[in-house]
């Protein structure tokens, strides 16, 4: 069933292309507005850490006389995907540089303290997770990754021997009319966080951040929103999250007095749900009795893990209507949320047993940032691809995981739209439209708002981001991302298997979309049936 709207107002950014010396353009971003859904050129964003500005041209006669460094890939952001891609083109010999526009390292994951996983199964519920992210998720089920510290070693280990720099603002881009149509990113000016001017260039440059740091500032152009498939005006992104640290928890009687309870009784108070030595998951019953302060927030079922030492973190708290890019949005919802966790605290003081001495144990430095615009690639998920069970010539990763949207002001429980077996993510959903060199990892991949449900998980682009770096490494001074045919794939995906394990090629999924239409199929890639409730009434 489609949530039918009002069409987006558009609004066009205005962006100027002045050619210096004849050889490059330079993009000076400056006054604040609001991004264009459909514009081929996005507002840019300030990247110190997230207020607005728009595109201004500036006419310069000559190179901005400033240092310039080269290398080959530059990664603009810290999220723990994009920094899979720089560790493996590092470990294949290219010069890598990480330039973050955060003041601080590590985004949702050090940051937002994300510390919940969620892995990527199949039907027969076997592990899809491959590559370097099997160390962390194998560590996190077994409790060896459980505290922040700990993650804050994982990512030591990404980052080792990589230049790091924080807290920088990205000034201007240059660009060029690229090799193979469209354009070519040369070169950014930036500010670093001491106010020193810098300019540097590379082949390839990588958006990690999780609100588009330097692609907002491109001409790229925005694909619509869940807003409409809900049908809204505005523009409103799923739920931010903020995670709740709890301790004091005695995490045994917890499990032991939820497990002895007989199960009408368990159901009642409960709902649905399960908790285990480490995990809890849902008891929605429980959460749903919250009644929040605030229309913006809401508790949803658990997703909780214990951290050992009776420390516990829980996934469930959401703030509706944050704007990833703007400063203030995000400290707002802090805000929100500072308020909200301590009453929240109470309830389950109440609920739970084992929580009777629970405390706060501090609040994360940042939000758990689900989604931000999408941005056209040369190809874009669909989710009949994911249900379909479709492969590609250019698998970089093997994907699964329900189409799962979260939560909206307008939806506030968010919606299953299906649980696909495993589908294959192509290199072509990595690269940016009309751009010959700009890369996208983790958030940025490209989907429609609806199949970005299933790609987001961090295993799927985790293992995209690890494949693409080792193929920059393996193509260096051969050929360019673009270059790239059917024909070159075997011996790339085949290196990919024999020195990293990881498996691209002869993986089959449920296709669970056999026998349906054309038209089904078109309807489902736009939200005109929801899967989950048309299988059960779908004429076969």
């Amino acid at each position: 069933m489609k949530l039918s709207g009002k069409k987006l107002t558009v609004v066009l950014a205005l962006v100027a292309l002045v050619a210096l010396g004849g050889v490059y353009t330079f993009l000076q971003r400056s006054a604040p507005d609001k991004p264009s859904p459909n514009s081929t050129a996005t507002a840019g964003k300030d990247d110190s850490s997230g207020g607005k500005s728009t595109t201004a041209s500036k006419t310069d006669n000559k190179l901005p006389d400033i240092p310039t460094e080269q290398t080959d890939i530059v990664v603009i952001g810290s999220e723990l995907e994009g920094l899979y891609l720089a560790r493996a083109a590092a470990d294949e010999g290219l010069k890598v540089k990480i330039l973050d526009p955060r003041n601080a390292f590590g985004g949702q994951v050090l940051q937002g303290e994300m510390l919940f996983l969620d892995e990527t199964r199949d039907d027969q519920h076997r592990l899809l997770v491959q590559g370097r992210a099997k160390e962390l998720f194998d560590g996190f089920r077994n409790g060896k990754i459980r505290k922040l510290k700990e993650f804050e070693q994982y990512f030591d280990k990404l980052k080792k021997d990589i230049p790091v720099e924080q807290g920088i603002k990205i000034e201007g881009i240059e660009q060029n009319p690229g090799q193979f149509g469209g354009q070519a990113l040369n070169g950014i000016v930036y500010t670093t966080k001491d106010g020193q001017k810098k300019r540097i260039a590379a082949s390839y440059w990588v958006e990690n951040t999780d609100y588009a740091a330097m692609v907002s500032k491109l001409q790229a152009t925005r694909m619509p929103g869940l807003e409409k498939f809900y049908g809204q005006n505005n523009i409103e992104y799923m739920s931010s999250g903020m995670m709740m640290k709890f301790k004091n928890v005695d995490w045994a009687k917890f499990q032991q007095s939820f497990n002895n309870m007989p199960k009408e009784e368990r159901s009642a108070k409960f709902g649905w749900g399960s908790v285990d030595n480490s995990f809890a998951i849902s008891l929605s019953g429980m959460t749903s009795k919250y009644k929040p302060t605030n229309d913006r927030v809401f508790l949803r079922g658990l997703n909780a893990v214990s951290q050992r030492d009776g420390e516990v973190i829980i996934n469930a708290f959401l703030i509706y209507t944050v704007d990833p890019s703007d400063d203030k949005s995000v400290a707002d919802a802090m805000e929100l949320g500072k308020k909200e966790i301590p009453l929240i605290l109470n309830h389950f003081r109440k609920s739970l047993p084992g929580w009777e001495k629970a405390e706060l144990n501090g609040f994360p430095n940042y939000l758990y940032i689900r989604e931000y615009n999408h941005y056209e690639t040369d190809y874009v998920l669909k989710p009949s691809d994911m249900l379909g069970a479709k492969m590609f010539w250019d698998n970089v990763s093997i994907g699964g995981y329900p189409l799962d949207l979260q939560g909206t002001s307008a939806n506030k429980w968010g919606i299953e739209m299906g649980r696909p077996d495993k589908y294959g993510m192509p290199l072509r959903s990595f690269l940016l439209k009309n751009y010959d060199n700009v890369i996208m990892a983790g958030k940025n991949v490209g989907a429609s708002a609806i199949a970005y449900g299933s790609a987001r998980i961090q295993p799927n682009t985790s293992l995209a981001a690890e494949s693409i770096g080792v193929i920059l490494g393996q193509i260096q001074g051969k050929k360019k991302l673009r270059e790239l045919k059917e024909a070159d794939m075997p011996q790339l995906q085949q290196y990919l298997a024999s020195k990293y394990n990881i498996k691209l090629t002869g993986v089959t999924g449920n296709n669970k979309l056999a026998g349906w239409s054309a038209d089904e199929i078109a309807k489902l890639d736009t939200g005109e049936i929801v899967y989950a409730s048309y299988v059960k009434t779908r004429k076969k």
